[in-house]
């Protein structure tokens, strides 16, 4: 029975990490689909724990992808240094939401369709703006701060953090690579303070099933990120973000005629 129980829980970790790992760098946010297909399937092993634990895989694939770029950025500080100013908000007010419980509070099912719905809205008039800059000469602390102003965001399931920041790039003239870039390198310090609550959370509450499910997540989560960011990038040198805010306003309309019929 034990056995069957943890191959159960394995299944529906896969399914989650795919979930995660297809939807975290998408403009479609993660945490909207986490919890709509735990809710609609009734997971039990979909928690706030096992998304952070589905967010370091994330993490590990974001940084081995882009390992070349990141090391030329750890010998360019200034770069570094933007990176990480884009990062100072949402750190402090990520916590106190993690720490007063109150991001637990944000995960229902009609506050998701509704900022998945003028978040997809705000993507599609956030990808008409002209291309005038470049991230190699005119990322600057400024526009740091103020990708890392809607960053905050993010917090709130069914915004997107991927879709926000690259709404955020793309107001200030970068094009959809440089803007999924910035986004991207913006995720890694932002994941990795996500992740250390996870793990510090596993060590306390830490059992033997909840260490090898964590590692699960992890692992899946890894390999379905990495191909996910590789096919993304390949998508958006040929194409608009179109089809993701279609999606994004399809999948509102769905949440919400659940919510309200």
């Amino acid at each position: 029975m034990q056995y069957w129980l943890s191959m159960l829980s394995s299944v529906e970790i896969l399914i989650l990490a795919i979930i995660q790992g297809v939807s975290e760098f998408l403009p479609v946010s993660s945490a909207a689909h986490l919890v709509l297909v735990s809710n609609y399937y009734s997971f039990v092993n979909q928690s706030l724990l096992i998304d952070i634990c589905l967010h370091l895989g994330s993490l590990i694939a974001i940084v081995f992808y882009f390992r070349k770029d990141l090391f030329n950025f750890i010998k360019n500080k200034n770069f570094l240094i933007k990176i990480l100013i884009g990062t100072i908000p949402i750190i402090p007010v990520g916590y106190i939401l993690y720490e007063t419980g109150i991001i637990n509070n944000l995960r229902s099912l009609e506050l998701i369709g509704w900022m998945s719905l003028v978040f997809g809205v705000l993507l599609y008039i956030s990808d008409k703006s002209k291309i005038s800059k470049k991230i190699e000469k005119e990322f600057n602390k400024r526009s740091a701060i103020f990708i890392g102003l809607f960053q905050i965001l993010s917090l709130i399931p069914g915004v997107s953090r991927s879709g926000i920041t690259i709404t955020a790039g793309r107001f200030l003239g970068f094009g959809r690579i440089d803007s999924a870039k910035i986004s991207f390198f913006l995720s890694i310090p932002t994941l990795a303070a996500a992740s250390l609550l996870g793990i510090y959370d596993i060590y306390k509450v830490g059992s033997p099933e909840l260490n090898f499910l964590a590692i699960i997540a992890i692992i899946f989560s890894f390999i379905f990120s990495y191909i996910t960011i590789a096919l993304f990038f390949n998508f958006i040198k040929k194409f608009s973000l179109s089809i993701f805010i279609a999606y994004r306003i399809i999948l509102s309309f769905f949440i919400l005629g659940i919510v309200y019929l």
